[in-house]
């Protein structure tokens, strides 16, 4: 087994931040993607199957129990019906969705995206500081934001695959640039 380091190095804002990434740390992104993509795969067939999710209940108690800071806003969104409907179907089929593209590498960079907007709404709705400001939720938007970044579905999924699709000579990420916001 072949193994080597690759600079990484990255400029924001004037400060550059270098570091040296092993290669295998291939088989860790690749294994954040799929624990991330089961358990939300799981989680939105256990909701759509029991056929019984309903997000006014939490939506209007849950936030203003735990001193959200954002309860008011949880609240409202309770209250709409509208806006409530969208959610009980958003949430369960959502999480099915998302956890079906970064188990396969398809859209991979878009389904981690709307992943970490799932977790960071569950982080203010479920707020808890009585341990400090990081929880779970807060830890799995993160590892949502890393797969994004990482391009993990390159590894081992169909987003490779998309990318280098050949139309007349040119790739399709080469074409369509803006894709990599989607793929990867």
């Amino acid at each position: 087994m072949a193994s080597r380091e690759v600079t990484l190095e990255s400029t924001i804002g004037g400060f550059t931040a270098q570091g040296q990434l092993h290669t295998l740390s291939v088989w860790f992104i690749l294994a954040l993607r799929l624990m991330m993509g089961i358990a939300f795969l799981q989680s939105g067939v256990s909701k759509v199957l029991s056929g019984s999710f309903g997000a006014a209940g939490y939506l209007q108690n849950a936030p203003p129990s735990n001193g959200s800071p954002v309860a008011d806003l949880f609240v409202a969104m309770g209250n709409t019906p509208w806006f409530v409907s969208f959610v009980d179907v958003a949430v369960p089929w959502g999480e099915v969705l998302i956890g079906l593209g970064l188990i396969v590498g398809f859209m991979t960079r878009l389904a981690a995206f709307w992943g970490a907007f799932m977790m960071l709404l569950f982080y203010l709705g479920n707020w808890d500081i009585s341990h400090g400001y990081i929880n779970g939720d807060f830890a799995y938007m993160l590892v949502f934001l890393s797969v994004a970044a990482f391009g993990a579905g390159r590894i081992l999924g169909f987003d490779s695959y998309v990318e280098n699709y050949d139309l007349g000579g040119e790739t399709l990420i080469d074409r369509y640039p803006w894709m990599r916001y989607l793929l990867g």
